[in-house]
C-alpha cells in the first residue's frame, strides 16, 4: 500500500477520524504544509485541507477579489525514457496545461457557470520523496463575485497524455477544495475535447449547482460517445456490444464460433470496441491477437503497478513464452502421467525447459510462491508449488469425505443442492433426451443410509445433491466427438450423517439418449471390493472434471465477469461522477473490463486456454450461454437468495442475517454471510443518507435511467423478465447495489483465489477426463483390471495439459501488490467524498471487515467445525477479507481485478 511522503515539502499525512488508510487501521488526513502555505495567499495559516466537515449541497464561502492557487498533482509513468523528460521539458516552458476553474453560480452573459482560467507551466517539478508523483501550480485571479468553484476544465497542451491525480485549489476562506481526478488526460493532438474534473462533493441531480448542470450532462454525452468509430486508445468511451469476437475464422475456419447475445444463444453485453467485421463472416468482428492490445476505455486499463507484476509481466510471460515452451517442452511427446510421482515431480524436481528460443522466459515471468525459477546450464526449471490441498495431508483427495468438504469449502462451493423431491426426474424435452427419470432408485440409497428410510432423510434435509445432468447432456454428443474429450452428464447424491459429516453415496453418469442404447445411465456406489473402490474413483474423477467446468464456465467466468460488466458500462454512460451512487460503485469497478477484455483474448476466445484445457472444448461458450439462458436471474444472485434457492437455507427472521443454514458447518456460506451482512449495513446507511426523502429514488433521473440500461441494453436478452426488481424506494436500491458490490467482492473471491490451491494438483479437480469408464465388455477393461493405477491416471489431462493449467491457475488466484481490499482505502483516494457522516460510515464498515477476520481466524480453529479444522484440514479463508500479494488463498479485493 503507497503511503504519501511530504510532496514538495507541501503535503504531510497524520493520523485523523476521518480518514481511512490501509487495514491497520489508521486513519489519513492530507494537511497543506509548509511549502503550500508559503506559497498560496502570502502563507495564511488558513490553508488546511477538508476533514469531511463541509455542509452537504452548500458552497464554500468565498473571498472578495483574491488571488487563488490551483495545485495540480500528476503521477509520472514510472518508465519514462530521457527523450520523453526533454519533450516534456521543451513543452514546460510553454502553455503545458490549460485549466479553467467553473463556478457553482452562473454568469448571466453566458447563461453558465463562471469562470477563470491560467496555465499550468513548467514540466519539471521539484524533488519529491515520491519521485512519480509530482505537483504544479496555476495562479488565478478570482472577481469577488465568483463564487465557490464547482468543476475544473482542463486542457493537455503537451504532445501526451498524463495521469491527473487530483486538482487541490488553495485559497478560498473555507480552505482547500479538492478535485479527485484519478484519470487518464489526453493530449490535445490526441482529442481537442476538454476534460471536466468535479469537485469531491456528491450531489444528486436535482441538487446539482446552477453554475455546472450542464457539465454534468456534457461529461455523460461525451462519456457515452457514439456507435459509429472504431475506438482509440485514449478514448474513454463506454458502449455495449455482443460477444461477436470470440473466433476468428479469417484465420481459420476450425476457430470460427457463434455469437453470443441474441435470441438464440443470450448473453450479458461486453464493451464495445467497434473494430471492423472479419471478412469471412460480416456480423463477427474482427480480432486483435495478443499481444496487442483490446480496446477499453482508459482509465479501465490497468495502472503500471499491476501491468508489471501481473499483465506485462505475468500474464505476457504466461501466454506468449512459458505456454508456447512447455508446449515446445512436452508436446513430442504429450503423454499421460504412468504414476504418482510423475505428478509429484512437478512439484519436487519440476518442468524442464530445453527449448532455445525460449531461453530466459523465466526472468520476465515475475512471480510469486507458486512457480519458482531454478537455472542450471543451458536449462530453465518451472518449479511448482505443492498446493494447499494436499500440502499437509498428500492422500486427502482420495477420501470421500474431502470430495464432499470441498462442496462446501472448496473452490466452487455453489452448486451443492437440498434434494427436496424424490424421484429425481430431469428437465429436458424427453422426445429429444430420453425418458426423464433417474437411474438412481430408493433402495440403492437406502442401502447407504445406514438403516434410515429416504423419506425421512429428506424430511430431516439430510440428503444433497450436486447436478450436473441437464445442464451438460445437451452438450454431451459434441463434447464426446472432441479428440481427446471423454465425458458424462452427472448427478451426485451426498448423505449428512448424524456426525454432521458429508459423504457421496450414489453417482449417476449418463450418455447422450439414442435408439440402440435408450438408458444410457449407470450408477455407481463405493462398493466394497478394489474393482469397485477403483471405478468409483473414476466416477468421482469425472464429477469432479464437469465440477471445474461448470465453475469456470458459469459460476466464475459468467456470473461474475461477464454479468458485471454491463453494471460497469451504464454506471459510467449514466451516473455522473458526482452522483452519490456512482462514488459508492467505483471502488468496485477497477480493472474488471480490462481483465474482460485480455480474458476474450486469450482464455475464452476460440482456440484459447478454457477449450483448450476443460472438457467442453470449443463448445465452452455456448454451454455458459445455455446456463445464462436458463439458469440466470439478478435477484437470484444475493448470497441470501441462492442460497434459499437451493435449499441450503431456510429464511428466519430470528437469525441474525435473516437466514438459517441446513448444513451449520457450510464454510463459504457462514463466512459469506458475514461479509454480506457488512456489505448490506455499509450499504444502506449510505443510500439512506444521501435518499432521506421517499421521493427521491424515483425523480433521480440518473439512477432511474442507469437500472433501465443495465436491463434494456446490459442485460437485453433478459429485459423482459418479470424477476427484474423494481426501484421506487430506497430499500429497492440498497437491495440491488448489495447484490452488485457483494458479486464484484465476495463471490468473486470465493470462488477465483482457491483455483490453484484446489485445482494445482491435478487428480483433485482434473479440468477435462480423457476417456469413459470402462465396462465389463469393453476392450480396455482387462487393462484396467491389470493397472488400475495407469488407467485412472491415463483418463485424466496429459502433462502438457495439466501443466498449462496449472500455470494459469496460478496466475489467476494472484493478488497483485496494488490490489484494494474491500473496507480499505488508498491514500491517493482519500478525497473521493468530503462528507462527515460518509466517512464514519466507512469507518464502521472497515472496522467490521476487521472483526469478521477474526471471527472467521476462530472458526478454522473450531475442532466442532470439522469442514474447516481438523487433521490435514485446509482452513477456510477464501472469505477473510485482507491479504498480501501472490498466491495466498484468501483476501477479498473491491473489484473483479483478475
Amino acid at each position: 500500500m503507497l503511503t504519501l511522503k511530504p510532496l514538495n515539502s507541501n503535503i504531510s499525512v497524520r493520523p485523523s477520524p476521518g480518514m481511512l488508510s490501509h487495514r491497520g487501521r489508521r486513519s489519513i488526513e492530507f494537511r497543506g504544509g509548509r511549502g503550500v502555505k508559503e506559497a498560496v495567499s502570502g502563507g495564511e495559516k488558513r490553508q488546511r485541507r477538508l476533514d469531511g466537515k463541509e455542509r452537504k449541497g452548500n458552497s464554500v464561502a468565498c473571498d472578495e477579489g483574491i488571488g487563488v492557487k490551483a495545485v495540480v498533482t500528476i503521477r509520472k509513468k514510472r518508465k519514462e525514457k530521457l527523450v520523453d523528460k526533454w519533450e516534456y521539458f521543451i513543452k514546460g516552458v510553454g502553455q503545458g496545461i490549460k485549466i479553467q476553474l467553473i463556478s457553482d453560480q452562473i454568469d448571466p452573459l453566458t447563461n453558465s457557470g463562471k469562470s477563470v482560467q491560467s496555465y499550468v507551466k513548467g514540466w519539471l517539478p521539484k524533488p519529491s520523496n515520491v519521485a512519480y508523483i509530482v505537483e504544479y501550480a496555476g495562479d488565478f485571479n478570482v472577481p469577488s463575485d465568483f463564487g465557490c468553484p464547482a468543476a475544473v476544465l482542463v486542457n493537455n497542451l503537451h504532445g501526451k497524455e498524463f495521469y491527473l491525480v487530483e486538482i487541490i485549489v488553495h485559497g478560498f476562506s473555507g480552505g482547500p477544495i479538492f478535485f479527485p481526478a484519478n484519470t487518464w488526460i489526453h493530449s490535445f493532438n490526441h482529442n481537442p475535447q476538454t476534460r471536466i474534473i468535479f469537485k469531491n462533493q456528491a450531489y444528486l441531480p436535482s441538487e446539482t449547482p446552477a453554475g455546472i448542470q450542464d457539465l454534468r450532462r456534457e461529461d455523460l454525452l461525451n462519456i457515452r460517445g457514439n456507435q459509429l468509430e472504431q475506438r482509440k486508445d485514449h478514448d474513454r468511451i463506454y458502449d455495449y456490444a455482443t460477444y461477436n469476437d470470440l473466433g476468428n475464422p479469417d484465420k481459420d475456419d476450425e476457430l470460427a464460433r457463434p455469437i453470443l447475445g441474441g435470441h438464440e444463444r443470450p448473453y450479458p453485453r461486453r464493451c464495445r470496441t467497434g473494430r471492423p467485421p472479419t471478412l469471412s463472416d460480416p456480423l463477427s468482428e474482427s480480432r486483435i491477437e495478443k499481444p496487442h492490445p483490446v480496446y477499453v476505455p482508459r482509465d479501465e486499463t490497468f495502472e503500471e503497478i499491476k501491468q508489471d507484476t501481473f499483465s506485462a509481466g505475468r500474464l505476457k510471460a504466461l501466454f506468449h513464452n512459458l505456454l508456447p515452451s512447455l508446449a515446445a517442452t512436452l508436446s513430442s511427446s504429450d503423454i499421460p502421467f504412468k504414476c504418482f510421482s510423475d505428478i509429484d515431480k512437478l512439484y519436487i524436481d519440476g518442468v524442464v525447459l530445453r527449448d532455445e528460443e525460449h531461453k530466459g522466459i523465466m526472468d520476465n515471468l515475475l512471480v510469486g510462491k507458486v512457480m519458482k525459477q531454478v537455472l542450471s546450464v543451458g536449462e530453465s526449471l518451472l518449479k511448482y508449488e505443492i498446493p494447499a490441498v494436499i500440502k499437509e495431508d498428500k492422500f486427502a483427495w482420495l477420501r470421500d469425505y474431502e470430495f464432499a468438504r470441498q462442496t462446501l469449502a472448496g473452490v466452487n462451493p455453489v452448486n451443492i443442492e437440498l434434494l427436496k423431491e424424490f424421484p429425481i426426474h430431469s428437465k429436458l424435452d424427453p422426445a429429444v433426451h430420453g425418458p426423464p427419470e433417474s437411474a438412481i432408485t430408493k433402495e440403492l440409497l437406502e442401502q447407504e443410509l445406514g438403516g434410515m428410510s429416504l423419506e425421512q432423510a429428506i424430511e430431516e434435509k439430510r440428503i444433497f445433491i450436486l447436478d450436473y445432468h441437464d445442464m451438460l447432456l445437451p452438450f454431451m454428443k459434441k463434447m464426446n466427438s472432441l479428440p481427446g474429450r471423454k465425458a458424462y452428464a452427472s448427478r451426485t447424491i451426498l448423505f449428512n450423517t448424524k456426525i454432521g459429516i458429508l459423504r457421496p453415496i450414489a453417482i449417476e453418469l449418463s450418455l447422450p439418449h439414442t435408439h440402440s442404447s435408450p438408458q444410457n445411465k449407470r450408477v455407481y456406489t463405493q462398493g466394497h471390493d478394489a474393482t469397485t473402490h477403483w471405478i468409483w474413483k473414476l466416477a468421482k474423477a469425472h464429477v469432479c472434471s464437469n465440477d471445474a467446468g461448470i465453475h469456470q464456465l458459469v459460476n466464475h467466468w459468467l456470473r461474475t465477469h461477464a454479468c458485471m460488466e454491463p453494471y460497469i458500462i451504464a454506471t459510467h454512460r449514466q451516473l455522473s461522477s458526482m452522483h452519490p451512487i456512482y462514488k459508492l460503485l467505483h471502488p468496485h469497478m477497477r480493472y474488471t473490463l480490462e481483465i474482460n477484455a485480455l480474458a476474450r483474448q486469450n482464455l475464452i476466445n476460440g482456440g484459447g486456454i478454457i477449450e483448450a484445457s476443460f472438457s467442453p472444448g470449443k463448445y465452452a461458450m455456448e454451454l455458459s450461454s445455455a446456463a445464462y439462458k436458463n439458469m440466470w436471474q439478478f435477484d437470484m444472485e444475493s448470497l441470501p437468495a441462492d442460497l434459499i434457492r437451493r435449499g441450503m437455507a431456510v429464511e428466519d427472521p430470528s437469525m441474525p442475517f435473516g437466514v438459517k443454514l441446513v448444513i451449520d458447518d457450510y464454510p463459504y456460506a457462514a463466512d459469506g454471510l458475514l461479509i454480506w451482512s457488512a456489505i448490506k449495513e455499509w450499504v444502506e446507511s449510505y443510500v439512506g443518507h444521501f435518499y432521506s426523502d421517499p421521493k427521491s429514488i424515483s425523480s433521480d433521473v440518473e439512477i432511474q435511467a442507469w437500472w433501465s440500461e443495465i436491463k434494456l441494453k446490459g442485460h437485453s436478452d433478459k429485459k423482459n423478465e418479470p424477476w427484474w426488481p423494481k426501484l421506487h424506494t430506497k430499500e429497492d436500491l440498497s437491495g440491488i447495489l448489495i447484490t452488485m458490490i457483494w458479486v464484484a467482492s465476495g463471490q468473486h473471491a470465493a470462488i477465483n483465489f482457491g483455483q490453484y490451491p484446489f485445482g494445482g494438483y491435478v487428480p483433485n479437480r482434473p479440468t477435462l477426463m480423457r476417456k469413459l469408464i470402462p465396462q465389463e465388455n469393453d476392450p480396455d477393461y482387462e487393462k484396467f483390471i491389470q493397472s488400475p493405477q495407469l488407467a485412472f491416471l491415463s483418463s485424466l489431462p496429459t502433462q502438457l495439459q495439466a501443466t498449462k493449467v496449472m500455470a494459469v491457475q496460478d496466475t489467476l488466484s494472484t493478488h497483485s501488490s496494488d490490489e484494494e481490499y474491500l473496507g480499505q482505502l488508498k491514500p491517493l483516494h482519500a478525497h473521493w467524498i468530503n462528507d462527515h457522516e460518509i466517512l464514519k460510515l466507512f469507518n464502521k464498515f472497515s472496522s467490521r471487515l476487521e472483526e469478521i477476520e477474526e471471527i472467521i481466524n476462530a472458526r478454522n480453529k473450531d475442532p466442532r467445525l470439522k469442514n474447516r479444522s481438523g487433521a490435514g484440514v485446509p482452513p477456510y479463508e477464501l472469505l477473510l477479507p485482507s491479504s498480501g500479494p501472490g498466491v495466498t488463498g484468501r483476501g477479498i479485493p473491491n473489484s473483479i481485478s483478475i
